[in-house]
């Protein structure tokens, strides 16, 4: 049995464009070409399950697992649900599902597995299956993105899946689906019209891409909160998914970077880029951001409660993170 670990890390949009309609964007084909791409790349692994995190799937208490081992349904974007529907069967590891579950459990989070006829798997979840494992050569597993965790809830969610890979001896690619800017045309638009919503927003998404392709997770994960300021729209707390994808793999800056498409859906930043485990490395930095273990704290992100005796939150209604 190996001792288990991601072998990769890959960056996706999630939006439907590039899987519906490549055809009606050149952007959007090239988008799809790079999904090609990267799934060439798992293909040729040796990783054993395909992790995703999936900021298109919001979670409100705890983190939710799909495990579900043949999930089968006709997903239809509710967005654009012009462009088609799309059928469905995935491959789900449920064996590891619930190793991650538990894993998370132990470390102090309120975890929880899915497994039922017609839960709503989201879009972005699909959208990489459908092109990154079309044929479910290798078995997925697919978890939420807490609205309400931080940094440090989020990065031992992360090591919680490391616990589970090495507990079971299994090699993963994580898969994070995610945009970079992620404002949205709130009107529809042409294909042919669609580009980065503004200039500011395609800056710091080139700048993010510079780091990636240098390999350094690590350093753009500890920029996550001025991310979140600069381009994001905040949907939910802070620019979380690069705080996973670096706990998750080690928090270093030892990769070997690849973007293999940037282009704008509907108007946000949206990127194909793959990450390899390197022993060629820029240089860890003297972060900021204190590592965690095992999550203790409560949430205040929500501030106090509008009647000081009640102590139950009042929750706010949480879009996608696309």
């Amino acid at each position: 049995m190996s001792d288990g670990g991601f072998v990769k890390g890959i960056i996706v949009p999630g939006l439907p464009q590039p899987l519906l309609a490549p055809e009606k964007n050149e952007g959007w084909g090239r988008i799809k070409e790079a999904f090609e791409k990267a799934r060439q790349e798992i293909a040729e692994s040796d990783a054993d399950v395909i992790l995703i995190y999936s900021t298109m799937w919001p979670s409100v208490i705890g983190h939710q697992i799909q495990a579900d081992p043949a999930p089968k349904w006709v997903h239809v974007d509710e967005l654009f649900h012009d462009l088609g529907s799309i059928p469905y069967e995935f491959k789900i590891d449920a064996d590891f599902s619930e190793a991650y579950c538990e894993a998370a459990k132990a470390r102090g989070l309120m975890s929880r597995t899915v497994n039922y006829h017609g839960f709503p798997i989201d879009t972005g979840s699909v959208v990489a299956l459908k092109l990154l494992n079309p044929n479910n050569e290798k078995p997925a597993c697919i978890v939420s993105t807490n609205v309400y965790s931080d940094r440090a809830e989020t990065v031992v969610f992360a090591k919680a899946a490391q616990d589970a890979l090495k507990a079971q001896g299994k090699k993963a690619v994580a898969v994070v689906v995610m945009t970079l800017s992620n404002r949205l045309f709130t009107e529809f638009i042409e294909p042919k019209d669609d580009h980065i919503h503004s200039t500011k927003d395609d800056e710091w998404n080139r700048k993010i891409l510079e780091f990636l392709g240098d390999g350094r997770l690590e350093d753009v994960a500890q920029l996550s909160r001025e991310i979140n300021k600069q381009i994001r729209i905040s949907k939910v707390v802070n620019f979380k998914p690069m705080w996973w994808l670096s706990a998750a793999m080690g928090q270093h800056n030892r990769y070997k970077g690849c973007v293999h498409a940037y282009e704008p859906v509907y108007g946000t930043g949206s990127a194909v880029i793959t990450l390899t485990p390197s022993e060629d490395s820029v240089g860890d930095k003297e972060y900021d951001e204190e590592n965690v273990e095992t999550y203790t704290g409560d949430r205040t992100v929500l501030g106090e409660p509008e009647n000081p005796g009640n102590t139950v939150p009042k929750l706010a209604v949480s879009e996608s993170d696309a």
